[in-house]
């Protein structure tokens, strides 16, 4: 099956992740943000996805490519903070269509963040995040920064892919 990589980053840890996979699984990789980036040509599609302040910032993209998505195997991939966090399905389910997420694949990926590289805005949310946090060593883990991007984590991702690539027709069963 012929598949391809879909992502957006705000930061560079998608991205980054994004571009191993590609790399690894020889998918072609497409940024969002381009204008010629229809799914409609693949057979099975990796979407990746930064998670900032428990959205999904690809979620608006899949809702607009939902007719070209549906009914293919989907392997999504999130990139968050230090730690994955507990609300991490929530979240899912309040970004994508109900559809998608009860039949795709999904595997969170730590990420990333340079607290001074951060956009004024993002700052000060996580200030604030920090200032609602009930316990000192959370309020300082909302200001430190982080680096937890790792290659070796995308073996799942790339071993997913390159399952989908042998199939010879859409079997979304092998994502369960």
């Amino acid at each position: 099956m012929k598949g391809a990589i879909y992502f957006i980053s705000k930061y560079g840890s998608t991205a980054q992740y994004a571009n191993w996979i590609g790399n690894a699984s020889g998918l072609p990789v497409r940024c969002v943000n381009n204008s010629n980036v229809d799914p409609m040509a693949y057979d099975f599609l990796v979407i990746a996805s930064p998670v900032v302040f428990g959205k999904l910032l690809i979620g608006e993209w899949v809702k607009d490519n939902l007719a070209a998505i549906d009914g293919k195997p989907v392997i999504m991939v999130t990139v968050s903070g230090p730690q994955l966090d507990p609300d991490l399905d929530t979240w899912l389910g309040d970004s994508l269509p109900p559809e998608l997420v009860s039949r795709m694949k999904h595997i969170a990926l730590r990420g990333r963040r340079v607290f001074r590289n951060l956009t004024w805005y993002d700052r000060l949310m996580l200030r604030v995040e920090a200032m609602r946090a009930r316990d000192q060593s959370a309020r300082k883990e909302k200001l430190e920064d982080f680096d937890f991007v790792d290659k070796s984590c995308i073996y799942p991702v790339e071993n997913l892919a390159r399952e989908m690539q042998l199939s010879k027709a859409a079997h979304p069963h092998i994502l369960s």
